[in-house]
């Protein structure tokens, strides 16, 4: 199994920024791609955006230009840096990770951490 533990959720209002944090602990050997994704009520979870174990990125259109991901694999961490952050980007953020282990996958995902953009 593993653990992922999210932090860096808040309020912040229309223009600031945000960085958040998921730490992977446990059985994290065969870790591959870990990523971010959101949901509000009444939604799907959809992605935010995803980095594989080489570092290639992938975004949603709606955070392009605005957010970055990174990890870094020496503390089993990804992080989500959110800049110039819209009241459309409140939701709740979950870390995912993909972990592979011969001809298996798993997938596992965060409690999530409340992400609020409003003045």
């Amino acid at each position: 199994q593993v653990q992922l533990v999210e932090s860096g959720g808040g309020l912040v209002q229309p223009g600031g920024s945000l960085r958040l944090s998921c730490a992977a602990s446990g059985s994290i050997r065969g870790l591959s791609a870990m990523g971010w994704y959101r949901q509000t009520p009444g939604s799907q979870r959809e992605l935010v955006a995803v980095i594989s174990s080489d570092g290639t990125t992938t975004y949603a259109d709606t955070v392009k230009g605005r957010f970055t991901i990174s990890r870094d694999n020496a503390k089993n961490t990804v992080y989500l840096q959110m800049n110039s952050l819209k009241p459309e980007d409140t939701a709740v953020y979950h870390c995912n990770a993909e972990r592979e282990v011969g001809v298996f996958g798993y997938t596992y995902w965060g409690q999530g951490t409340q992400v609020t953009v409003s003045s």
